[in-house]
């Protein structure tokens, strides 16, 4: 006498695992992937990689650094409208020309350093606004640019100071105007450390900025037990 025979299970009834995934699933699941992977590569080059981003990056970075540079002269102009003169006085002692100051106690000269050094903080504080307002977003080019054509045009304007001012020639100077008449003396920046009065001020003002009204980091998402997102 034979075992009766168990009839196989309904089709509705078999392993959900061997069961194949729906046609165009496999078609679907490769096209998002492809696509996440080609957003990813132009994210890459536009702000993280060497692509156009960057390179758009790095051409504002020297048009901003030729502005500022060009920005010395007017630094230069002011510079020499503003700064206080340094009286002398020219005289003759034994047949040979001597010049002394016409003021032993004054503080010109010192006012002169630090006219041009509040000038340069004020151009450090507007170059910083301005390159902040052009790229809100942190960029390595744009604050080395800040910071290189701050100090060209601090160097610039220095120069330029220098060469508009009073005649550098002292004694020439003091010939020409004749003995006993003040003139004033050359323009001269004795602290040289005030050169870097511009770019520390862009760079510090640039930095304040960021972390005032920079962009923020998106929070972290977080994921519950059962994959759902919080």
């Amino acid at each position: 006498m034979t075992a009766p025979l168990t009839p196989p299970p309904p089709p509705h009834e078999q392993s959900s695992h061997n069961a194949w995934p729906p046609a165009g699933a496999g078609h679907a699941v490769g096209a998002h992937d492809r696509a996440g992977a080609q957003g990813g590569a132009h994210a890459g080059k536009g702000e993280d990689g060497d692509g156009p981003g960057t390179r758009t990056e790095v051409r504002q970075a020297a048009v901003v650094t030729v502005v500022l540079a060009l920005c010395g002269v007017l630094l230069g102009l002011l510079w020499n409208w503003l700064a206080p003169r340094v009286p002398l006085v020219g005289d003759v002692a034994n047949g040979v020309w001597v010049v002394y100051l016409g003021d032993t106690e004054g503080e010109q000269s010192v006012g002169v350093d630090g006219t041009f050094t509040l000038l340069a903080l004020a151009f450090g504080v507007v170059s910083a606004v301005l390159v902040f307002l052009i790229r809100r977003r942190g960029s390595v080019p744009h604050v080395v640019a800040l910071g290189v054509g701050g100090l060209l045009g601090s160097l610039l304007a220095w120069r330029v100071g220098v060469w508009l001012g009073p005649a550098q020639d002292v004694l020439a100077h003091a010939k020409a105007v004749g003995k006993g008449v003040t003139f004033s003396a050359p323009l001269k920046l004795a602290a040289k450390g005030a050169l870097l009065a511009w770019p520390f001020a862009g760079l510090l003002m640039h930095l304040g900025l960021m972390a005032l009204f920079g962009p923020r980091d998106p929070e972290p998402v977080g994921y519950g037990p059962h994959g759902e997102t919080r």
